[in-house]
């Protein structure tokens, strides 16, 4: 019915439970001509002071729906370190998510509905970090791997873009050759780009997808 794929980044799997993501209700949505999604800012539940924000989704599935309705919220306090910044963008995410999730019967929570609280991601198979070795680490980076495949997952960017960016950032044919301080210092920087101007990523990120003599 739903059609999921784990490849496709529409499901992950985190700390012994599945988890379904942004990506994955959409593409239900898609799947099965979703009308529309309307979202609003719930202002009275809002507080600026403390960047705390709280939306309110509506999802159509079909042009005589009444709609089904899904609230999100998020704040310094409930969201991961790598997308501070962006409670806004979460808190409508997840307000998105959740109305999804009531539409469509979906019992699995969503990854973006996650607090704060650790949790190991398992790398997708187009991990941007080359793989670990038989000691279970990538040359010492495990940490760093994970967050950054949770950066790509939270802001749907190309893992193959970034691993070449990756790469030009620490000045070495691959990012396994990078010292820890490099891919550190590469995950603090992308993560400050992508929840300060996401479509800036984008078009830098995409200047790799370009050969490379053109590229500047």
């Amino acid at each position: 019915m739903y059609r999921l794929s784990v490849t496709a980044g529409h499901l992950q799997f985190l700390n012994g439970r599945w988890y379904i993501t942004h990506s994955g209700l959409l593409s239900v949505a898609w799947r099965n001509r979703c009308s529309g999604i309307r979202t609003t800012v719930e202002k009275h539940l809002c507080d600026l002071a403390i960047k705390r924000w709280v939306f309110k989704a509506t999802v159509y599935k079909g042009s005589h729906s009444k709609g089904f309705v899904g609230y999100g919220d998020a704040d310094p306090s409930n969201v991961s370190p790598l997308v501070r910044g962006a409670e806004m963008r979460i808190a409508e995410t997840r307000a998105v998510n959740r109305a999804l999730r009531k539409a469509y019967g979906i019992g699995l929570c969503s990854v973006e509905e996650l607090g704060s609280h650790p949790f190991s991601v398992e790398a997708p198979k187009t991990m941007p970090v080359d793989p670990p070795d038989g000691k279970g680490s990538s040359n010492g980076h495990p940490n760093l791997r994970d967050k950054l495949c949770l950066l790509i997952r939270n802001y749907e960017l190309d893992p193959t873009l970034v691993k070449r960016y990756a790469a030009d950032f620490c000045g070495t044919e691959t990012l396994r050759e990078a010292s820890r301080d490099l891919v550190e210092h590469f995950v603090s920087t992308i993560s400050k780009e992508a929840a300060n101007d996401r479509a800036a990523l984008v078009c830098k990120l995409n200047s790799y997808n370009q050969p490379e003599e053109v590229r500047s």
